[in-house]
């Protein structure tokens, strides 16, 4: 019987695995889709800010294009800024370096084995650790203060380790945290 419940209990594991895996993945595709300039947003907004001026007759002051209806909209909102990064760039020094950039899914911010640092898991297009996901260890003296949180974005460099599950990460020499 022990053998028959310890086998039900790795399923029930590699299921639980298997739906945290795929959540992760659906929040980083659904991230990374939501900060598309080209996308679906834009011409959502452009269709609202054009739509008044489209049902306005011709005697309300309304431009004929529409466009001076456009600029307040978009300048009406202060609250979306864009994060930008500073350049992420390997040290010619460290072999075998990779750079990746990405939206935070998850923060590990104790780390089991007690040496400080942090793990980041984003949704990443460079794809370290599988597709869409990239895994970044940061050591405790390169260690943001205060952390970054679900949704920020974060980039790094450095070398490509397994990590204690076996999953690719990538060991950080230079992180930084757009704000």
């Amino acid at each position: 019987m022990p053998s028959k419940a310890r086998k039900t209990w790795q399923i029930v594991r590699r299921l639980l695995l298997t739906a945290i895996v795929g959540l992760l993945i659906g929040g980083g595709i659904w991230l990374l889709s939501g900060n598309d300039d080209s996308g679906s947003k834009g011409t959502t907004d452009q269709a609202k800010s054009e739509k008044p001026s489209g049902d306005a007759g011709p005697d309300d002051g309304a431009s004929p294009n529409g466009d001076a209806d456009a600029e307040p909209a978009e300048d009406a909102d202060p609250t979306e800024e864009v994060a930008e990064l500073p350049p992420i760039v390997c040290p010619p020094d460290v072999s075998g370096c990779v750079s990746a950039t990405g939206r935070v899914l998850y923060v590990e911010k104790v780390d089991p084995d007690g040496d400080g640092d942090a793990h980041f898991v984003t949704a990443s297009k460079e794809g370290v650790t599988g597709p869409g996901i990239t895994i970044f260890d940061v050591r405790a003296d390169l260690r943001p203060d205060p952390l970054p949180g679900v949704g920020d974005l974060v980039g790094g460099a450095g070398p490509v380790y397994p990590g204690h599950a076996g999953q690719k990460q990538i060991e950080v020499v230079d992180f930084a945290v757009a704000r």
